[in-house]
């Protein structure tokens, strides 16, 4: 098996606002559209992303009503701090501030207009590097 793409799904209740969030703010374009749905791809690494209304009768009847919660979507990123100053002077509420975790994982959070948090990590070099 070779995997070429990888594609998170996500499921939320206004398709048009995470659209919205995700290609204004973090540089992803969109693929594909119908009603209750968006597919949303960057030309970099990051994951490709699915937007499907809840509700929505192409899922399997057990997952309808489902939302995209208890998930983090995390990218691993360069110049982190700059990314937190872009998103702040771009209105994107921060929240959970940057910080720095004792095994060297530098990171913040912004939550989707649906609710998905976006987490943003940089690694930090080791100290005895």
């Amino acid at each position: 098996m070779q995997i070429s793409t990888t594609t998170v799904s996500l499921t939320v209740d206004d398709v048009a606002a995470s659209q919205a969030f995700f290609t204004t703010h973090l540089g992803y374009t969109e693929a594909a559209a119908a009603d209750g749905f968006a597919s949303l791809t960057r030309e970099d690494a990051a994951a490709d992303i699915v937007l499907l209304r809840r509700g929505t009768d192409v899922l399997p009847a057990d997952q309808r009503d489902q939302r995209a919660s208890g998930l983090i979507l995390a990218f691993t990123v360069t110049g982190l701090e700059g990314e937190e100053k872009r998103l702040r002077a771009e209105g994107v509420e921060i929240t959970m501030p940057l910080r720095e975790e004792p095994w060297g994982e530098r990171l913040f959070q912004v939550t989707d207009p649906n609710g998905v948090i976006v987490q943003f990590v940089e690694w930090a070099a080791p100290a005895d590097a």
